[in-house]
């Protein structure tokens, strides 16, 4: 993925020329020991943090999923004979089945229904805050205890991506987007006719925990389709739909609950789940090239009789207990151990729980404030969903500088550049918390703390694409640990916040309250420009960061007629593993 469209042309050994070419440019020679080492110390610019090599070892030759062959085909590593070498299926130039050669109509089909997917999640998410009251009258229970709908659910986003992530390099992403949308469809009906608040905080929870996977697997699901010079404006339009969802999620919640009560916020649920799950299940196949592969590989199995034609997947899977702790327990190791994914992950927790922080302190300045309806609160969340969509549009703007900036370093710009949009619109978040602070008092006009939103949700997009790029960049192949470290510590921080909002606005009051926010992500302000300064010195001590020694090495690298192998422990030599990636935000 992110690879060119260099000319086709077989080689002696099966391989392309483009497929030499790409090696030559992102391989080099890595001693035995070297293999096994977590320190990043050669820097792939385009590197595919969707592609499968958690599940792999580190001697999988990935390549074979971003090649395009006339045999379709390059060769593979020994057969346990010693004597023949397997047959690693590959795409054919131009092949129907390969995603980024879909015509342009059926991918953007793709990934308007993989958005509102995501938009169906995240409404799903923030639709029942309008009534929250009741529910805790008809089943006689606290608010706190009723905003559990809300922390549990959140808390799935945490806990899913974990098993949901991984899952989905072993049996494809579509198998996992219909299974788990089907269980959630199926769920939220027990939450819709509960008679108790027991029953709704189960379902709630097994709902948040289902949700999570489309969250999750849409990113990989964009870089899929498009190439990297097509991707911008089709990650815009994703990028905004998490965003718009919490926002528009009051709105529609607080009329309907106003005409309809709460059970309603259920209903309207499950009918946009299941529409979504009938599109996403039985209109867009399978989008993954590993599993496409697989598949093909199989087929050609069975129908040469030949035992060859594999994918690494096939024979190259890592044990069990090694994937589980690569899994589980490596983004705990970066987010407690890596000071550069502990802040990020911080600053990422302080902006999410804010924006679940909205769906309680906005119906307290505006309901109980100023006697609003849940209805007209809704529309309060206007211009924060206004914010979000105009930083989707401008994304591409920053994508363009980064591209300028790219070209500065030959190349190979270090992950500090990613920064640069965290830099200008980190301090978006305490100006929007300050107006929506001091405008609120409830004798003034709502206008003051409604337009309090729209900076803060045009600096969102900004800040979390830039925290996700850099994560990326700095931790090369650790990245997806990474990005599960702070998805993890942001959806536990953001289910928690909602806990304490009424008491905290009740004790603090409206304006200091509000100000206490913007206080703390004035002070987060400084995370990014202290990497900006820091950041590569930090990097050089880290353990597990790519550190920027071997730059050089990659630029002559790329100077080379042909692939640099690495040498190993037995009599194969392999081409080292090439990777590829595209960012997600």
């Amino acid at each position: 993925m992110d690879e060119q469209k260099l000319p086709i042309t077989e080689g002696p050994s099966g391989q392309t020329a483009a497929h030499s070419d790409h090696l030559a440019r992102y391989t080099s020679v890595v001693p035995p020991l070297a293999r096994h080492s977590t320190k990043e110390t050669i820097r792939d610019p385009n590197l595919d943090v969707n592609l499968p090599y958690r599940t792999l070892s580190n001697d999988a030759n990935l390549s074979e999923y971003i090649t395009e062959t006339r045999s379709g085909q390059i060769p593979g590593p020994l057969e346990p004979d010693g004597q023949h070498r397997y047959k690693l299926v590959t795409f054919l130039p131009n092949d129907p089945e390969n995603p980024k050669n879909w015509s342009k109509a059926y991918k953007w089909y793709c990934t308007m229904v993989v958005a509102i997917t995501c938009f169906v999640v995240a409404f799903a998410s923030s639709v029942v805050t309008p009534d929250i009251v009741g529910v805790a009258e008809e089943f006689g229970v606290s608010e706190e205890v009723a905003l559990l709908s809300i922390t549990l659910f959140v808390v799935g986003f945490g806990i899913g991506p974990m098993v949901f992530a991984p899952l989905s390099e072993v049996y494809g992403r579509r198998i996992i987007y219909g299974t788990t949308l089907l269980v959630a469809v199926v769920f939220i009906i027990p939450g819709a006719v509960a008679k108790n608040i027991a029953t709704l905080l189960v379902v709630r929870a097994i709902d948040g925990i289902a949700f999570s996977a489309p969250m999750t697997l849409v990113g990989g699901t964009m870089a899929d389709l498009w190439k990297s010079e097509e991707r911008g404006i089709p990650m815009a339009a994703f990028s905004a739909a998490p965003f718009i969802g919490p926002a528009i999620g009051p709105l529609v919640g607080g009329y309907l609950s106003d005409a309809a009560g709460w059970r309603w916020l259920y209903w309207i649920q499950l009918i946009l789940a299941f529409i979504v799950w009938v599109l996403i299940t039985f209109t867009v196949p399978e989008t993954y090239a590993p599993t496409i592969l697989s598949r093909r590989a199989k087929k050609l199995r069975e129908q040469t009789g030949e035992k060859e034609y594999v994918t690494e997947e096939d024979i190259d899977k890592r044990p069990f207990g090694e994937r589980v702790g690569i899994f589980l327990i490596r983004p705990f190791q970066l987010l407690f151990g890596e000071l550069i994914v502990f802040l990020i992950s911080l600053y990422m927790s302080v902006l999410y729980g804010l924006l679940y922080m909205f769906f309680v302190a906005f119906p307290i300045i505006f309901q109980e404030g100023k006697g609003y309806s849940a209805g007209t609160t809704g529309l309060m969340f206007i211009p924060l969903a206004v914010g979000v969509v105009l930083s989707a549009m401008c994304s591409p703007i920053a994508n363009t500088h980064y591209r300028k900036l790219i070209s500065k370093h030959h190349g190979l710009p270090p992950p500090e550049l990613r920064l640069i949009p965290m830099m200008a619109s980190c301090w978006l978040i305490p100006i929007g918390l300050i107006i929506f602070a001091w405008t609120s008092y409830p004798r003034l006009i709502w206008v003051g703390p409604a337009l309090g939103g729209f900076p803060i949700g045009f600096g969102f997009i900004f800040l979390y694409n830039s925290a996700n790029n850099y994560l990326v960049d700095a931790y090369q192949h650790q990245a997806a640990s990474a990005l599960a470290a702070k998805t993890c510590i942001r959806s536990f921080w953001g289910a928690a916040v909602v806990l304490f909002t009424i008491q905290m606005y009740g004790r603090l009051g409206y304006q200091w309250a509000s100000t206490l926010l913007a206080g703390i992500s004035l002070l987060c302000c400084g995370i990014p420009f202290l990497f900006w300064k820091y950041g590569e010195r930090i990097r050089q001590r880290s353990r597990f960061a790519y550190a920027g020694e071997d730059d050089d090495k990659v630029k002559d690298a790329s100077d080379d007629t042909g692939p640099v192998v690495r040498e190993d422990d037995s009599e194969d030599q392999d081409l080292r593993r090439a990777r590829s990636y595209v960012s997600n935000p």
